[in-house]
Formats: structure tokens, C-alpha cells, sequence
């Protein structure tokens, strides 16, 4: 197994802005996003990276940002090699896969949900209330299975503490009926088209979430396009009738909801071998996509 990724700053780079997976270089007019092989549940960064992970979530995300363009522009600039930024050469061998050069965008701060299946609070809701984000949903849908239809909850998007549930009527409040109905739209063809291409490939795309920008007065799609940090992805050929096996980070989650753990910083260390299932799970969905084949 490799060395673990943890921070540019490991490497000589001072990073103008640092998330929980991924960092930023600020090139002016452009931006460097380093992606990390850090892993982060409930809000919270583990202290246990997953050695090899950015660089299947940087080429998965650049995977389908390639892919939507024929449905909605993006920030990518470049990942290719011969477009790393010059001044900054003689840190591509660290950094190879786990860049991607990407115009600044406006942010707009909702988190673009959509959901496919029954699955998390979703499921949880529809159990209490017959509802999904506050929609109505038909009665009789069995836990983790498929909606009638994707739906599109959305939520807030915050910098400090947890993103809040808001209803389409509270986000058209919140950005303009306009806005929030072109964000609707969006992000539900762009959840049906990639919905299709998981399943062609033996995967099922249970839900995910957007960002969005605007760049040069476009409305583009930004930062990280359907992982499996960012979305569940389930085996599609898995057993229907029971609890999917997670595809994504929601295994991580399941690991540590049986822990005695309050979800409170600092957060517990990830054994061994829930490393490399972690891992392992996540190389498989880069396999079923078809990415390592791409030049």
C-alpha cells in the first residue's frame, strides 16, 4: 500500500484553502484542487487516512465532469499533464492523479440533492411521516427501494457546522423561484443520465449531491461530481430484499455508528482492515466505471 496523502503542506505547498478532503491553490484567475487522501465522517476528519483514495476520487470526479458537459459546463480547466501549472512542475510527482486545474466560480450555497432510493434520512422520514423532504411519496415503497421518481431535496449549504433541509418553497425564498427551478432541473437530468451510465456498468446510483457556480455569468457545476464520498453507489447486482452493501463512504459510517463515539471532535481512528475495505470498495466503483481505461 502507498504512503498516505495527508497535506500538501507535507510537501513544501502552503495551501490557500483546506477542506476535509481536498486543498486549494490560488493561481489568480485559476485554482489548483489537490485532493487528499483524508476521509471525513459526521463533519468530522478521522485521523486515519485511506492511503491511494484521492486519486480514485479525483479521476472518478474529472470521470464525470468530462460526462455532463453535454448536459451543463463545469469549472475543470484542465487535468492533463501538459496543462499543470509550470511555476509548479517539480511538484507533479507527488501530486499526479490528485490534481485538476479549475476556474473560480461564484458559489451558490445549496447543496443540489437528489435522491433515487430510500436510504439514510430519507428512509427514515418516509418511515415517519410517508414523506421525502417534505414530498409526498406513495405508500408501499420498501426500505432502500426505488422511488417512483428522483427527488430533489436540497440543502443548505454551510462552512461551519451541518447543512439544513430546506423545502423547493423555502429555497425559491432563500435564491428566486428561477434560480432554485434551473437548479432543480439540473440536478435531476444530471442524476438520471449518470443513474443510467452506473447501471449499464453494474452499479445503482442511490443519491447524491450538487454544487453549483457561476462562472462568467454561466451557471456551471463545481466542485466534486458524483464520488463516492459525495454520493452512494450500491452493487447492482446485490441482493434487493436486504440492506445494500455501501459502495462509498456510508461504509465508513456504518463502522462508526457502533462505536461509542458522540460524533464530536476528535473523531476515532479507523482500524486496519476497515482501511483497506474502505479502499477496496471505493476501487471498485472506479473499476465499474470504466476510469482506469480512460487516457
Amino acid at each position: 500500500m502507498e504512503s498516505p496523502f495527508v497535506s500538501i503542506a507535507d510537501h513544501g505547498l502552503a495551501p490557500t484553502r483546506s477542506g476535509k478532503v481536498r486543498e486549494v491553490l490560488d493561481l489568480g484567475d485559476q485554482l489548483l484542487m489537490i485532493t487528499t487522501d483524508r476521509i471525513s465522517a459526521f463533519d468530522c476528519v478521522l485521523p486515519t487516512p485511506v492511503p491511494g483514495k484521492g486519486k480514485l476520487l479525483n479521476r472518478i470526479s474529472n470521470h464525470w465532469f468530462r460526462t455532463m458537459r453535454e448536459i451543463v459546463p463545469n469549472h475543470v480547466v484542465s487535468d492533463q499533464e501538459p496543462e499543470f501549472p509550470r511555476d509548479l512542475v517539480s511538484f507533479l510527482p507527488v501530486l499526479r492523479d490528485r490534481w485538476v486545474l479549475v476556474r473560480k466560480a461564484e458559489r451558490i450555497d445549496v447543496e443540489c440533492v437528489v435522491r433515487g432510493f430510500l436510504a439514510g434520512s430519507g428512509m427514515r422520514e418516509y418511515r415517519d411521516k410517508g414523506t421525502v423532504g417534505g414530498i409526498e411519496v406513495p405508500a408501499g415503497i420498501p426500505d432502500y427501494g426505488e422511488l417512483p421518481e428522483p427527488l430533489f431535496t436540497p440543502t443548505t449549504k454551510e462552512d461551519v457546522g451541518h447543512d439544513r433541509p430546506v423545502t423547493y418553497e423555502e429555497l425559491c425564498d432563500r435564491i428566486g423561484s428561477d434560480l432554485a427551478g434551473r437548479l432543480r432541473d439540473l440536478s435531476i437530468r444530471i442524476f438520471r443520465d449518470a443513474g443510467r451510465r452506473a447501471r449499464e456498468r453494474g452499479l445503482l446510483l442511490a443519491d447524491t449531491k450538487f454544487e453549483f457556480g457561476w462562472i462568467d455569468g454561466d451557471l456551471c457545476l463545481i466542485d466534486e461530481l458524483l464520488t463516492p464520498d459525495s454520493s452512494r453507489y450500491w452493487d447492482g447486482d446485490g441482493p434487493r430484499d436486504a440492506e445494500p452493501e455501501p459502495l462509498d463512504k456510508e461504509y465508513v459510517r456504518g463502522y462508526l455508528k457502533g462505536l461509542d463515539w458522540d460524533r464530536n471532535p476528535p473523531a476515532p481512528p479507523l482500524p486496519r482492515e476497515q482501511i483497506a475495505e474502505t479502499y477496496r470498495r471505493y476501487l471498485r466503483v472506479y473499476d465499474a466505471l470504466g476510469v482506469g481505461t480512460e487516457s
